[in-house]
């Protein structure tokens, strides 16, 4: 059909008024909303105390969860029976999930000088901190590492940025002209306030001037724990400010489920990452990143699987629904806290991306070859679809060549459906 264009009445005189007009907005927002990094996200981080860290911790961790599976789920259906998953999906990931344990059974460490370390004074802190930065120097077998240092309030402020400034600086003595790992970021705990949130962009800026490293390379993690970092005393969403007063150094939003509920009043018995005010929190906090480039993470279960083997499938059962809900709802990480929560961390996460492996291919593969399917998909869709194939592979739940024989597309042709090398859209 031709199109009469001399009916059309907005003209390059409008266009360019409307250029000029929203040009600061759309400065605004390519800045503050750059869309997802295009790079892995750890499906988990494990919290390590720093007296009980040493070179060897993450393999260490592999081994107990693997020996906890060999006494009490040696095969896929005793595993499918203590957890409740499909034993059909349980046979298909079993002999993935020891793998895992052996290779790669932490994907995300971090050495604890908060609540897990607690106060055993200057002298004792200070060895600790230089004997973890000589581990981290030689990578301790995790992708991802680093440290969770006391919180910047006033009683905690000193001792928590004294014991960064000793990891930092012995961390990079020991690697020379490697520089700073690759992987390596921090955790500001109990943030409580959006001014500490800059008080941290000013103490990395310090750290990056005087160790020569590049301007922004210093990032972390801000722990939402508190009920002043989700609602703020004007009714404000803080978290959202937080993440922005960040200026780009905010590498994720990390849920505490246990400081978080005690604040809220909820009573030990009931404190969860399911309770309906971790959920609203959570909620608030996956809206506030949604379109930053900031990942969120859900908290923790502290029912850890030890004792007799019914307590241990108890246990397993428990977290092994958690990590499935947390998955469902958007939530592509969590914390451990025990090796034993290792083997259902990686059962759940790979059944959760088997069991929708063959229906995410076939509605991408359909997308991308503009065929007739049962689902009419749009742009977005694509990038979700594509996105949960590429975290299937990034966390070893999914094959390069079995994704490339159901979508038609390679690794590349997948990253750039999900536009994580684009930087434009895209979220965790």
């Amino acid at each position: 059909m031709a199109i009469d264009s001399g009916r059309l009445v907005l003209d390059e005189a409008l266009f360019g008024e409307l250029d000029v007009r929203l040009a600061e907005t759309d400065t605004r927002l390519a800045r503050d909303y750059p869309g997802d990094p295009g790079t892995r996200q750890p499906v988990h981080t494990v919290y390590v105390p720093a007296d009980r860290f040493r070179g060897g911790t993450v393999a260490d961790w592999g081994r107990t969860a693997l020996a906890l599976l060999d006494e009490h789920a040696p095969d896929a259906a005793a595993l499918a029976a203590a957890t409740g998953i499909d034993p059909a999906v349980v046979a298909q990931v079993f002999d993935r999930v020891r793998a895992k344990l052996a290779t790669e059974p932490i994907e995300d460490l971090r050495v604890d000088f908060e609540d897990g370390y607690g106060w055993r004074g200057d002298g004792t802190e200070d060895a600790a901190a230089l004997a973890t930065a000589d581990a981290l120097a030689d990578r301790p077998g995790a992708p991802f590492f680093g440290i969770r240092f006391k919180c910047l309030e006033r009683a905690s402020r000193r001792r928590g940025l004294r014991t960064l400034d000793l990891v930092l600086a012995r961390l990079l003595d020991r690697r020379g002209a490697d520089g700073l790992p690759p992987g390596f970021v921090v955790t500001l705990p109990k943030v409580t306030a959006v001014e500490q949130v800059e008080a941290m962009v000013t103490v990395c800026r310090w750290l990056e001037d005087a160790h020569g490293l590049p301007d922004g390379r210093l990032r972390f993690e801000i722990q939402v724990e508190t009920p002043q970092s989700i609602l703020a005393s004007d009714g404000t969403a803080a978290v959202a400010r937080m993440v922005h007063a960040a200026a780009g150094r905010c590498a994720g939003l990390h849920y505490g489920t246990y400081d978080y509920s005690a604040s809220v009043g909820v009573a030990a018995a009931y404190q969860s990452m399911d309770h309906p005010a971790a959920d609203h929190a959570k909620a608030v906090m996956q809206v506030a990143a949604a379109g930053t480039g900031v990942r969120c993470s859900d908290g923790s279960t502290n029912v850890l699987p030890v004792g007799g083997t019914a307590e241990v499938h108890a246990a397993w059962r428990l977290h092994a629904r958690l990590v499935r809900r947390s998955l469902e709802r958007g939530f592509y990480q969590g914390w451990d806290l025990h090796p034993g929560h290792l083997p259902t961390r990686f059962l759940a996460t790979y059944a959760f991306f088997r069991a929708g492996f063959g229906a995410a291919a076939a509605r991408l593969a359909a997308y991308t070859r503009r065929a007739e399917s049962g689902v009419l998909d749009e742009p977005a869709t694509a990038l979700a679809l594509a996105g949960f194939l590429t975290r299937g592979l990034d966390c070893g739940a999914l094959d390069e060549p079995e994704v490339r024989a159901a979508t038609g597309l390679d690794r590349t042709a997948l990253e750039e459906v999900a536009r994580r090398r684009s930087g434009v859209g895209g979220g965790s």
